[in-house]
């Protein structure tokens, strides 16, 4: 399936509620894959607008509890009209609270991706983790804890880190596309977030929807390297190839490998 080219030609409606510090990148990175994004969060129109969308991306970067309860009404909305949800546990473990809030949009929402970075889903795993805010100090993750996460909530789940880990329980992808220049500006993995989400909203396979977006995003960014100098000419130079990728330029760099695990 050409990923790409469906949502160029379909214009998906991703409903984001999502950080402050990141808001304008994720709907920028939305519109230049070819995504319609939706950036409302207030708790009175969340559901709604939620009901309307392709896919909803909840991010807890800088949750308030007014803003949980958004994402809980949007996310039952969601759930009951088969819209995929696609979570980012931003920083789970930092505080007490931002760990209170993922436990209670878990518990009350049907999650069909969780997108984060390693120490993100270690935490889920029930792994004691130093974070450092959005950042973690690990990494790499261990497959086996993703995996756990990914049983546990029944969602595909992504790692993110210099290799990136997607597994649904019964399958593990790992993609070794990206750059380093990727943590270094701020939101590159909310805006993958997004874009999964993008992917997931034309494709019942949320599976393969997930592991083509990881790669396509860590392609792009490849690209964007090859002319800039630091982070602030990543930025722009990033929304530019994901405006101007293709399925075949993918295909040309894509540097994954599949696992199957059922059965052993």
């Amino acid at each position: 399936m050409n990923y790409l080219m469906q949502i160029k030609n379909q214009k998906p409606l991703i409903h984001n509620i999502t950080n402050t510090v990141v808001a304008n990148f994720s709907a920028n990175g939305l519109l230049a894959i070819g995504a319609s994004p939706a950036m409302a969060n207030a708790p009175e129109e969340a559901a709604e607008m939620a009901s309307h969308a392709d896919a909803l991306v909840i991010n807890i970067g800088t949750c308030t509890q007014d803003q949980v309860n958004a994402m809980i009404f949007a996310g039952k909305a969601a759930n009951k009209k088969g819209i995929p949800v696609i979570l980012d546990p931003v920083a789970i473990g930092a505080t007490t609270f931002r760990t209170s809030a993922i436990k209670q949009i878990l518990s009350k929402v049907d999650v069909l991706v969780i997108r984060g970075n390693a120490g993100e889903i270690a935490v889920l795993a029930g792994l004691d983790t130093e974070m450092k805010g959005a950042d973690t100090l690990v990494d790499e993750i261990d497959s086996e804890l993703a995996i756990h996460v990914a049983k546990k909530y029944r969602a595909v789940v992504i790692a993110t880190g210099k290799t990136d880990t997607i597994t649904d329980g019964d399958s593990l992808t790992q993609c070794k596309n990206g750059v380093a220049m990727l943590p270094n500006v701020t939101g590159t993995g909310c805006l993958l977030t997004a874009i999964v989400g993008a992917f997931s909203s034309i494709c019942a396979d949320i599976y393969d929807a997930s592991v083509q977006a990881v790669c396509s995003y860590g392609v792009a960014a490849e690209l964007a390297m090859e002319h800039t100098k630091g982070p602030g000419t990543f930025l722009p130079a990033l929304l530019d190839e994901l405006y101007d990728l293709s399925e075949e330029k993918v295909k040309a760099k894509a540097n994954i490998r599949e696992l199957t695990l059922k059965g052993e």
